[in-house]
């Protein structure tokens, strides 16, 4: 492993545009469960329970299992090693920004200045009559049977992205252009399965960038665009890595 990271650390050095694209598995050291695997939030529960149709026509029902799959984790969690990491390398001057397929905001916690919610954030709510009322977490009474706007009264809804809703066209337009931009992408805790974010690292090899990747298990990237691949949990193998930067 050590040779390997010493590979990638030289990459990283003279690389011109550095970009982190990330998923779950960059938060599981932080106590937020992933989405697949055996323990994965989809081995236990029907992903059809995210679908923006069911939210709108059963909010009482389904904002209880939302409240427990992700705002419980959250509370709680906190930047792990990795995420520290990636924040060092953007204080070094080398990481230009970082893709993220998560919600859970502990890479602007870390100190990451220049992070695209590719999924949106569970940090703000939308009214889903009055989409300009938009409220923060803090604001909105999770104990009701679900979400009201606090301006109007009307159902509110996480503004991370539900089944059925399309990608925030600024972050997928910023997304592409750190793919067409960089000469060297940091893959960290995506299994590549969700798309299309999973097309932006694809992108990336496409326009000649290294790929470097970080996983404990190997995942569609890596017999496929991976340049280096970096095996182990996030927080040991990017704390390793950073210290050679």
């Amino acid at each position: 492993m050590s040779t390997q990271i010493d590979k990638a650390a030289e990459v990283i050095k003279n690389a011109k545009h550095l970009t982190a694209f990330t998923g779950a598995g960059i938060s599981v050291e932080s106590g937020i469960p992933p989405f697949r695997g055996d323990d994965g939030i989809w081995s236990k529960y029907d992903p059809a329970i995210l679908e923006l149709s069911t939210y709108l026509e059963k909010p009482e029902t389904v904002w209880p299992v939302i409240r427990k799959l992700f705002y419980n984790y959250f509370v709680a969690a906190k930047p792990n090693n990795a995420h520290k990491a990636l924040a060092s390398m953007e204080r070094k001057v080398m990481l230009k920004g970082v893709i993220t397929q998560n919600i859970d905001n502990l890479h602007q916690e870390a100190g990451n200045t220049e992070v695209i919610e590719f999924h949106g954030n569970s940090k703000t709510f939308i009214c889903t009559h009055n989409p300009s009322h938009v409220a923060s977490s803090q604001d909105v009474d999770f104990e009701q049977p679900y979400p009201k706007c606090p301006k109007c009264g009307h159902l509110t809804k996480p503004s991370f992205i539900f089944f059925g809703e399309v990608i925030p066209t600024g972050a997928f337009m910023k997304s592409e252009k750190h793919a067409r931009e960089c000469d060297v992408m940091l893959v960290i805790g995506s299994t590549g399965e969700v798309v299309p974010a999973s097309n932006i690292p694809w992108l990336a090899k496409r326009n000649g960038a290294t790929i470097i990747e970080v996983n404990p298990q190997p995942t569609t990237f890596t017999y496929n665009i991976s340049d280096i691949t970096l095996k182990g949990k996030a927080g040991e193998v990017l704390s390793e890595l950073d210290a050679k930067l």
